[in-house]
């Protein structure tokens, strides 16, 4: 049974596992616990915060959901509507490629494909929106999304006897990020440092923080499209000051290196997007930020939020990797 986000329904996403990976802890010279997110029914953690905004909607007479998404969010809508009995159309960038398009449309959503990042494709969103009775879903910034991703907090204060010592996660809209602040405030955590990161050409929240306000990146260059918000949420520069959050940015070699090495070590294949929390442990920036007095020394245990997967197979990752030179 998934924790329940409010409202008394049954939610649909799943309680996810909690795995210590060997590996990881080797990497990163500490306990390493996976939060498997990437085995939700749609394949990352999205499930959570939108599968809730989705059954709010409908508590208002929605009668046809609106998503932009790079992948995983309009997964996530598409199969929440399907749940629900609603229709949806779901807009995508070009950026996105053809796998999500793919499963979209398997799922028996509309899908628009629009602009060349997810910010083109979110413009064309609200301009259907404005239909009657279609109702937007936004695919991070929502205080619903929020309410829905703080789940994920409280499955772990459930399943550890005692607090992490930090929670390292992926940035793209800053809507995981704003959940786990929120579900931290919920079950008396805020000391627990977060550790989000980018990859370098997809680092909004990287920029916005080292300006004090919200800076928007004149193009996605990253490879990992999911994380291709040129803006970051409001929501996601407050959280800095309700909690210790510390920004790390990879470069897509590193991201990818981690989504391989990843893919050796647990046999899981994930997004470059996920790669780039993963990246934090495989590359050392964990014992530089214990160098740097920024993180506790030592850790007693850590927790990576292993956020998704559902828009890669063999193929691209062996095409991403070519394209980056890396074979």
């Amino acid at each position: 049974m998934a924790a329940q986000a409010g409202g008394g329904q049954k939610p649909f996403h799943i309680v996810s596992p909690l795995l210590e990976s060997l590996p990881l802890s080797r990497a990163a010279s500490t306990k390493v616990l996976m939060k498997l997110e990437n085995v939700q029914p749609t394949g990352s953690f999205k499930i959570r915060g939108i599968g809730y905004q989705c059954q709010e909607a409908v508590k208002k007479g929605c009668h046809h959901f609106v998503c932009s998404s790079g992948g995983n969010a309009g997964l996530a809508a598409a199969y929440a509507a399907k749940k629900l009995g609603v229709p949806i159309t779901v807009v995508v960038p070009r950026s996105s490629g053809p796998i999500p398009k793919f499963k979209l449309e398997e799922l028996g959503a509309k899908v628009e494909v629009y602009g060349k990042v997810w910010d083109d494709a979110n413009s064309k969103a609200q301009e259907l929106v404005k239909t009657e009775g279609w109702v937007s879903i936004h695919p991070f910034d929502d205080p619903l999304v929020w309410q829905g991703h703080a789940s994920l907090v409280r499955e772990l204060k459930d399943s550890l006897e005692n607090k992490p010592d930090a929670i390292v996660l992926a940035v793209g809209g800053g809507g995981l990020l704003a959940g786990v602040v929120a579900g931290l405030h919920q079950v008396g955590w805020q000391d627990v440092p977060i550790i989000a990161a980018e990859t370098r050409g997809a680092h909004s929240f990287h920029e916005a923080l080292e300006a004090g306000k919200i800076v928007t990146l004149p193009d996605i260059t990253s490879v990992a499209t999911c994380l291709g918000a040129k803006t970051v949420a409001a929501r996601a520069l407050e959280c800095t000051k309700e909690c210790q959050v510390m920004s790390e940015v990879v470069e897509d070699t590193e991201a990818v290196g981690a989504v391989e090495q990843f893919l050796d070590d647990e046999r899981m294949l994930v997004e470059p997007a996920c790669g780039a929390a993963l990246a934090v442990l495989y590359t050392g920036r964990l014992q530089q930020l214990q160098r740097e007095g920024r993180l506790r020394n030592p850790l007693a245990s850590v927790v990576v939020v292993v956020c998704g997967g559902s828009n890669i197979d063999m193929d691209q990752l062996r095409a991403l990797k070519s394209q980056l030179g890396m074979e």
